[in-house]
């Protein structure tokens, strides 16, 4: 990869923009705002899942906003979640773009006898961005799963 040493006040503004939309996803879905998630995506968006992330066939796949809901919404299972956005790489091309970027997200269980498991997933995302009336948003998003790790966990 390449290293940037000057870059356009547009081109700054497109990549905070995008880094903003990325964060933006990840703390909707930790609030269980399924409909602010929705909303980040165009009406056509795809989203695709990838529990086998050697694999190319998706283990999901969506298309369109309102397709989503459900997605978004079994995450109400957790009692808890916290997505950890980590490092990300974007390209712009005009009013397009494509980024990857990883996320540790952690999703706590409490069974009814008290009982709590942690559960990590190690992420990577490979999305296609769009630019929509000066917004960005996610044409399509691939989530796939490089690792999980379930465990018991203390209060």
């Amino acid at each position: 990869m390449a290293v940037q040493t000057a870059v356009s006040a547009q081109e700054a503004a497109d990549r905070l923009a995008i880094r903003e939309l990325v964060d933006a996803y990840a703390h909707r879905a930790d609030r269980r705002d399924a409909k602010g998630q929705m909303a980040l995506f165009t009406e056509d968006a795809a989203f695709l899942v990838f529990m086998d992330y050697g694999s190319a066939t998706p283990t999901q796949e969506l298309h369109g906003r309102e397709a989503l809901a459900p997605v978004f919404d079994n995450l109400n299972t957790y009692a808890v979640t916290m997505h950890f956005n980590g490092q990300s790489t974007i390209e712009l091309q005009g009013l397009g773009a494509t980024g990857k970027s990883y996320c540790l997200a952690h999703h706590l269980s409490v069974a009814e006898d008290g009982s709590r498991t942690l559960m990590i997933a190690s992420i990577r995302y490979l999305d296609t961005f769009t630019k929509q009336d000066d917004r960005w948003l996610f044409a399509e998003r691939r989530l796939l799963v490089n690792w999980t790790d379930t465990r018991p966990s203390t209060p």
